[in-house]
């Protein structure tokens, strides 16, 4: 009887489907054979750009800012661009005006609301513009206005944490400053400050809404 043949009724050892444990199969070359590898994890980078792949849309992104500093950031803005305007305004009168009553007190009504005459109109039209321009150029640019990188904010895009494009910066910008320089200004900062602080779970005042937009931390980060 030959050499070659088994013994034992044991298949030879270059029997394919003889089971090798503890050695690792290789695989077939087919796509099919394995799971893809899972989807990287979101990584926003300086600025976004990416998203962690459904769920939670802050996953991966920076912390969200505290309420405190946004209003901080916010006034820093603000008399930015106020103190300049205001003092260019001052040779035809002035851009604000404190509207008295017959008694020569003030009128509360004008906390709520505001009426115009004359230049105050054309000064209340121009600060809209240069605001509404400063927003939306700084929000487009990085996300950030001085008063955002002094307080190392920024805004984000919710949905992938990307700089806001034009649009979305615009339409932020404007809801920001329409009602608050034409129409209630104290009361649309105080609506929009509750919300900073009481809106669940991304902490969106009425502008973040509108521009489907959130405001994050910049860890820190020296983007210049």
């Amino acid at each position: 009887m030959s050499n070659d043949q088994p013994t034992s009724g044991q298949p030879p050892e270059d029997d394919p489907f003889l089971k090798k444990p503890h050695e690792p199969q290789p695989p077939s070359g087919s796509p099919y054979d394995s799971a893809p590898p899972p989807p990287p994890p979101y990584d926003p980078g300086p600025y976004g750009g990416g998203q962690s792949g459904g769920g939670d849309p802050l996953a991966g992104m920076p912390p969200l800012a505290e309420p405190g500093k946004r209003v901080l950031a916010r006034l820093i803005d603000f008399l930015i661009i106020s103190i300049p305007l205001y003092l260019i305004s001052l040779p035809w009168g002035g851009a604000v005006e404190v509207s008295n009553d017959n008694n020569g007190n003030d009128d509360v009504g004008d906390i709520f609301a505001q009426t115009y005459s004359g230049h105050q109109l054309i000064w209340s039209l121009i600060g809209l513009v240069i605001y509404v321009g400063y927003d939306t150029y700084f929000t487009h640019k990085d996300g950030r206005t001085p008063g955002k990188r002094l307080l190392k904010l920024r805004v984000a895009m919710l949905n992938d944490g990307s700089v806001p494009d034009t649009g979305s910066s615009f339409l932020r910008a404007v809801v920001l400053w329409l009602p608050a320089l034409l129409c209630c200004p104290c009361l649309w900062w105080l609506i929009n400050i509750v919300l900073m602080f009481t809106d669940k779970p991304y902490r969106q005042a009425l502008q973040d809404k509108a521009g489907k937009t959130v405001v994050v931390t910049t860890n820190g980060r020296n983007t210049a």
